[in-house]
């Protein structure tokens, strides 16, 4: 019990705030597509690896610039010698004191490369942040999709399985009225068991999916996830696609991994001129100033006095014979800078075959919509009067099965076909313009 009125206050005041400062990803809450994208771009952990990537670039662009400087350093040595048979000193001290400068005046360009060469691969870094953000905002959408996909085709089976059980208890009505036969029962019951068990993997895979969301999302088991419904109209499914050649186009336009490629054919260019001046000369200065001090000697202030001295030098280095280490450093960056090219028109030919890819699945799949609505028409109006037929005792159980299976299957072909033909009108709208817009 607190009896200090201050004491209590100041409890009543912390317990709320922390409570506000608890996460609220544990508990349920409904998530759009946007909402997954953003939360995904601050903790996915690969585009948090990325970014440190990037950090890691800029330091080694810091580093290639500075080689513009001189070094300094400054180097001390003491040693203590020993002359147990010497007739005179038995023992002497020395210790010397520099301060050395040097400076690289040329190295054949390779500094300069250098700079122009980690620039480019702060660029790539970047490059490649972003598109592994694209990759995941592609890999959530289909996720998402499928959970709105897994969800809908829950409510066709749950609504079968109420038809199926209904059907099974008329049957066995008519069983014990003597009007239907144990076997003809026994078959309905079995489709009622079986739409049951279509109910359960359905929802098998709804949670499938929705486990695949949390683990791209980077959010803990024990937290839930409810995603918005989307609702899309007829027009909307069965929407004209965009010139193929244009959403190419557009495609290769915005596609960060070949502009990385294409920086990265840069950059091998670079690596030919780098192993080039293996072959050129090098110039240095150094220059330094030092003293030193030996005991028994002169006093020290004196010593150091005189063994001051200063020094300055230049140096020239002109490569003769190296093992063929450069012609060889020279023929490896020329099958780098092929080999860079190679991929960059393996990536052409990749976006080529995707982005047409996804043109025939949507075609096709809007095709299979427009068959399967009226598929559906026509399944359910002829499940609807075998079902009023089989309670006046006019059609048999196999023709009952027969029509409850039909209608399923149509329902479940529609809501296939829809999601595969939104899917990739998505998937185009975003190889075009970088972005995807769900309602």
């Amino acid at each position: 019990m607190i009896n200090n009125p201050k004491l209590f206050a100041m409890k009543n005041y912390v317990i709320p705030l922390m409570l506000c400062l608890v996460p609220t990803v544990g508990v349920s809450q409904t998530w759009t597509y946007s909402d997954c994208v953003e939360y995904a771009r601050e903790h996915n952990i690969s585009l948090q690896k990325s970014r440190l990537n990037e950090e890691t670039a800029e330091y080694n662009l810091e580093e290639a610039k500075a080689q513009w400087q001189p070094s300094l350093d400054f180097a001390t040595s003491h040693s203590f010698s020993n002359y147990p048979w010497n007739e005179g000193t038995n023992n002497s001290y020395n210790s010397s004191y520099g301060l050395n400068a040097g400076w690289t005046v040329w190295n054949g360009g390779q500094r300069e490369n250098s700079i122009k060469q980690n620039k480019l691969i702060t660029e790539i870094n970047r490059l490649t942040t972003g598109e592994l953000m694209r990759s995941l905002e592609t890999d959530l959408l289909q996720v998402y999709m499928n959970i709105l996909y897994a969800k809908e085709a829950i409510a066709i089976y749950e609504e079968a399985v109420k038809v199926s059980q209904a059907q099974s208890d008329r049957a066995r009505q008519l069983m014990d009225a003597g009007k239907l036969s144990r076997v003809d029962y026994a078959q309905l019951n079995a489709q009622y068991e079986q739409d049951r068990y279509s109910l359960v993997n359905a929802q098998s895979t709804y949670d499938t999916r929705r486990m695949e969301l949390k683990q791209l999302l980077e959010l803990g088991i024990d937290s839930d996830i409810t995603l918005a419904d989307v609702e899309w109209t007829t027009e909307q499914v069965l929407a004209s696609l965009p010139p193929l050649a244009e959403s190419y186009q557009l495609a290769l336009d915005t596609d960060l991994r070949l502009q990385a490629l294409e920086i990265g054919k840069e950059s091998s260019e670079l690596d030919v001129a780098i192993a080039k001046a293996g072959r050129l000369p090098k110039i240095s200065l150094n220059a330094g100033v030092g003293t030193g001090y030996i005991a028994p000697g002169k006093a020290f202030g004196t010593s150091m006095k005189q063994s001051w001295n200063e020094s300055i030098g230049l140096t020239l280095s002109i490569p003769i014979a190296d093992n063929k280490k450069t012609k060889t450093a020279v023929a490896r960056a020329r099958v780098a800078q092929l080999d860079a090219q190679l991929d960059i028109n393996q990536r052409h030919s990749d976006i080529a075959t995707l982005i047409e890819n996804w043109y025939i699945d949507t075609r096709s799949a809007q095709s299979r919509f427009s068959a399967a609505q009226t598929q559906l028409e026509s399944a359910q109006l002829s499940d609807e009067l075998t079902n009023e037929r089989f309670n006046l005792g006019y059609v048999n159980t196999v023709e009952l099965m027969t029509s409850h299976k039909a209608y399923i299957e149509a329902r479940h072909s529609l809501l296939q076909s829809k999601y595969m033909a939104m899917l990739g009108l998505k998937m185009i709208e975003f190889y075009r313009n970088s972005t995807v817009a769900l309602p």
